[in-house]
Parts: C-alpha cells; sequence; structure tokens
C-alpha cells in the first residue's frame, strides 16, 4: 500500500545509484520535483527511460547522472535539441552517454507489456524504418496462427517509476486527469514508484471522464508537491511556463552557464519552491 512521505524519503528510500529509471508525462505532468530531488541526492549511473525526454533528462544528463537513456523522442517541444543531451553524445561530457532510441509505439507498448508481466511486446512497426539497423533490441516474431511477421522489443520493467499527478487521497489512491501519456502503465511496470501530487485531499471527486486512478496498492510512495511539474504544466492548477523552454535553449548551450543554473535552481532548492513555481503561473 501507498504510503504519504516526504519527498526525499521517497527518493531515498526508491532511487538507488545504477536503478533503471522512468519519469514519464507527456508535455503534462512531468515529474521535475522528483527528478530534482534525485539530482540533489546524488544520483549516478541510471538508466532512464522516457517516451519524449525534454528539459528535465537533459538536466539529469548534464549532471551526470545517466549512463544511458532508452527513448522515442528527444529534443526541447517547441524550441529545438536538447544541448546537454548532445554534448553528451558527440563529445562525452561530462561523460560518455549510451542510448537506444525507439518508436513511439514501440515504447507505449514495451510499457504495456510490462504492466501485464509479458517479456516482451508486439507491434506492426518498423516497416521500412533504419532504428532496427541500429538498434540490436528491436527484433521481430512470426505470428503462429497468420504467419505474419511482426516488431518484438523488450517490455519495459522499471526499477522505480516517478510521475507526477494532480490529487491523491489519503489511502494513496491517485488521480491523473487530462493527457495521461503511459503514466498509468510506468507504475504497474515498476518495481517501485513515487508519485508527486498537487494536493492530497479527503475524496478524490469529482473525476473528469479523461481520467484514471492508480490504486493504493499499486504505488510505492506519494508525497504532496503542490507545483512539481512546473515548468510543465498540470490540468486544473497551473500552465505550461513557455517562455522557460525558450530560455532553457540558451541556459543550457553553455556548459558553465548551465551548472550555475543547477546550483542555483536545484541544489540550492527545495521541493517547497516549486509551490511558488506554479503560485506564479497560476496567476
Amino acid at each position: 500500500m501507498a504510503r504519504i512521505m516526504t519527498l526525499a524519503q521517497a527518493i531515498a528510500e526508491n532511487v538507488k545509484d545504477g536503478d533503471t529509471v522512468a519519469m514519464e508525462g507527456f508535455t503534462h505532468l512531468i515529474p521535475y520535483a522528483a527528478g530534482h530531488e534525485a539530482i540533489r541526492q546524488g544520483r549516478k549511473d541510471l538508466t532512464i527511460i522516457r517516451m519524449t525526454p525534454d528539459i528535465l533528462y537533459d538536466q539529469l544528463i548534464g549532471v551526470g547522472a545517466v549512463k544511458k537513456m532508452k527513448f522515442s523522442w528527444g529534443g526541447n517541444p517547441g524550441v529545438g535539441s536538447l544541448h546537454r543531451f548532445r554534448d553528451a553524445v558527440e563529445k562525452h561530457w561530462p561523460h560518455k552517454l549510451e542510448v537506444e532510441e525507439h518508436s513511439h509505439a514501440a515504447m507505449a507498448n514495451a510499457y504495456e507489456a510490462g504492466a501485464a508481466n509479458l517479456p516482451f511486446a508486439m507491434l506492426r512497426g518498423y516497416i521500412g524504418a533504419d532504428l532496427p539497423k541500429v538498434n540490436a533490441q528491436i527484433k521481430s516474431v512470426t505470428c503462429p496462427f497468420s504467419g505474419e511477421v511482426l516488431a518484438a522489443v523488450p517490455s519495459i520493467r522499471p526499477d522505480v517509476s516517478l510521475i507526477h499527478a494532480q490529487r491523491a487521497d489519503r489511502k494513496g489512491n491517485v488521480l491523473i486527469e487530462g493527457i495521461v501519456g503511459v503514466q498509468k502503465e510506468a507504475v504497474l511496470a515498476a518495481k517501485r514508484s513515487v508519485v508527486t501530487v498537487e494536493e492530497i485531499v479527503d475524496e478524490l471527486q469529482p473525476a473528469s471522464p479523461n481520467s484514471l486512478v492508480l490504486p493504493s496498492w499499486a504505488v510505492t510512495a506519494v508525497v504532496a508537491v503542490p507545483g512539481g511539474a512546473f515548468p510543465s504544466y498540470a490540468q486544473g492548477y497551473y500552465k505550461r511556463n513557455n517562455a522557460f523552454y525558450l530560455a532553457w535553449d540558451e541556459i543550457a548551450r553553455d556548459r558553465d552557464s548551465f551548472q550555475q543554473w543547477v546550483k542555483e535552481n536545484i541544489l540550492e532548492k527545495t521541493p517547497e519552491d516549486f509551490a511558488q513555481y506554479a503560485k506564479a503561473a497560476k496567476n
């Protein structure tokens, strides 16, 4: 059953050096506060997984926390490249980064297979694509019934998944509304999970038609971190800070400016600071 705790305690207990970690959120509800706490605690040698790694993963890579990234698209959405990601791949700074690239469809199916405790996922995909030439994890299987040849990829089974959501009740049940991406599958596929939420309430109602509830038994830790998805957005709470995504392009281009930003905005901050960001964004 989920335990309600502080973010420092949740990360200390559930994210270890060398872990495979998924931090999901599709433009929405990206778990920035949880990722920043992993940076503050000095996690190293992580294999990070995400369908759409953006600024948060750029930060994790830039501080040297990551040895490998498994993904299906990487960039600063609406802006351009992830400069810390590029520096690690092209110039091995702060160290060499291993990459494993897939399609969106393969990643989504791999998460679903992991959530179902299956060893691999099958899909109609990669036909005419070049990714199988550079990714040995993309294979094929033949349907024993029809003879059709299908693509196959290993299921995703993280050691720990980190997500952000709108609300949790005091029993640890979690409500996600809006664009849900693969957060549900990421949690169900993982050995452990940490869910940061905007608030903890007595009852989860009312829920919108486009919502889901993760039951307490599927979640390891729940943490109240208002604003914990900032600068991404949390439907019903605050908007996406587009100005920051634009600013990040310049911040991350230079190693020194990046390191100074991390010092001032991650290492010298606390999870409670996110509440101020969210308040400003909402206004």
